[in-house]
């Protein structure tokens, strides 16, 4: 796969691809459904997506809400094949720009899309001047397809980024897997922390969630795929999100143990998948109650995994 951040002076080879246009938080089944419907066999299959997320550019106060970052999300079109990935810059100057000169601009002009395919509710442009409609006046107009991805439900719910965070504040991790279409996963750089667990006999992999929705804090078993470095691979394990209450932490982080596995990954890139939400977090009277507590959630985890 393919990624630019611009839409100017791109080489031929990277223009003509049939796109669907979206934020794609979670690239969850109905973005999929939008996703598929972009295909053709005449045209490379890309993807028009927008960073920073608009809401995080009009609200940056507000609370965290996406279920992806991009690093999680270029991962995920790569694996449902998409070949070219154009992730455009959202600032000032793409926030004040009229639905149509974003068609002709950077549509036209500058990716020459062959076909553009949308969700029914999916609107564009400035103040979100632009809708389905304006897409098909515009692609009468400039020769190019539009197609309209219809919102798409499972059991008889809409599947929504809303409901995948709705399960994952309750601890229902398989739940947003069911609508999601795979594991909800964090991914990021494994940073320098405490090395509390190392002392206490379950050194973790500690990686920062600043910007993303926070599932339920608590412990999980969980599944990492280690992407970068001479330790890649996938592993099972156990992992804790939140702020470490016996030890006056804050800030909530992710730390992963993960079963079976000695080296070193400060630097390297985890992409760690909730499974199963085993308990919430404690307080203990003492280290060996926590020790004790963490033996039991790794056998817990391992029971899970087995099966998952």
């Amino acid at each position: 796969m393919r990624t630019h951040y611009h839409w100017a002076g791109l080489p031929e080879a990277d223009r003509g691809a049939s796109v669907a246009m979206g934020n794609f938080d979670g690239v969850h089944l109905g973005h999929q459904a939008v996703i598929d419907l972009a295909r053709r066999t005449d045209a490379p299959l890309g993807i028009v997506t927008f960073e920073p997320h608009p809401r995080e550019f009009f609200a940056p106060h507000a609370p965290a809400f996406r279920l992806m970052n991009a690093e999680a999300r270029t991962h995920r079109l790569e694996k449902i094949g998409v070949e070219q990935l154009y992730e455009l810059t959202f600032d000032a100057a793409l926030a004040g720009m009229e639905a149509e000169a974003f068609v002709a601009d950077v549509l036209v002009a500058g990716l020459g899309i062959s076909n553009v395919t949308v969700g029914s509710d999916f609107c564009f442009g400035k103040g979100r001047g632009g809708d389905v409609d304006t897409l098909r006046v515009a692609g009468k107009r400039h020769g190019f397809g539009v197609s309209i991805a219809e919102l798409i439900s499972l059991d008889g719910d809409e599947i929504s980024s809303t409901a995948i965070r709705r399960a994952l504040d309750e601890g229902r991790p398989r739940g947003a897997a069911h609508m999601l279409g795979h594991w909800h996963r964090i991914e990021g750089e494994v940073l320098h922390g405490d090395k509390r667990g190392k002392g206490l006999g379950f050194p973790t992999a500690n990686m920062d969630i600043g910007g993303l929705h926070l599932p339920r804090l608590g412990v999980y078993a969980v599944k990492a795929d280690v992407l970068t470095g001479r330790h890649a691979g996938s592993y099972d394990g156990a992992a804790n999100l939140g702020v470490r209450p016996m030890f006056g932490d804050n800030r909530p982080n992710l730390e992963s143990y993960l079963f079976d596995f000695s080296g070193d990954l400060y630097g390297e890139h985890l992409s760690v998948a909730l499974v199963d939400y085993l308990r919430p977090e404690m307080s203990f009277d003492g280290l060996p109650a926590l020790i004790a507590q963490m033996q039991d959630d790794c056998d817990r985890a391992r029971e899970i995994l087995a099966d998952a």
